[in-house]
């Protein structure tokens, strides 16, 4: 079974930057794409950004687009979000995720498709 474990969250200043790990054990992640979602209060949960782990494509929301940059290093089975130009609107609990290779590239955007969920990471903005 895939297990999640993310790290990295903290408080930082508008402007600033924050890089966050995820760590996966339990199987191999070939054929998977992991992405990082993110919950603000009273908000649903939202995608930020997806990477297929066996070729590195990589696909961004709009508000990340410019300022994250999503990674992966295949020897460590970690997935990094580099974010910087931090805004208190990126204020939220990060979740790394994971699924299955899916046909359609809206699909990913649906934190329901996803199979296997970290336990989250605070990260606060402050303006």
């Amino acid at each position: 079974q895939l297990e999640l474990v993310e790290s990295g969250g903290g408080l930082v200043e508008a402007g600033g930057s924050l890089r966050l790990s995820c760590s996966a054990s339990g199987r191999t992640l070939s054929g998977l794409t992991m992405a990082w979602f993110r919950q603000a209060p009273g908000k649903d949960r939202r995608f930020v950004a997806r990477i297929q782990w066996t070729n590195a494509n990589t696909d961004y929301d709009d508000s990340a687009k410019g300022r994250f940059t999503i990674s992966r290093d295949n020897g460590k089975n970690t997935v990094f979000l580099q974010m910087n130009s931090l805004k208190p609107e990126d204020t939220a609990v990060y979740y790394c995720a994971a699924v299955r290779n899916l046909a359609s590239r809206r699909a990913y955007y649906s934190g329901a498709n996803y199979g296997a969920w970290g336990q989250g990471t605070q990260v606060t903005v402050s303006s």
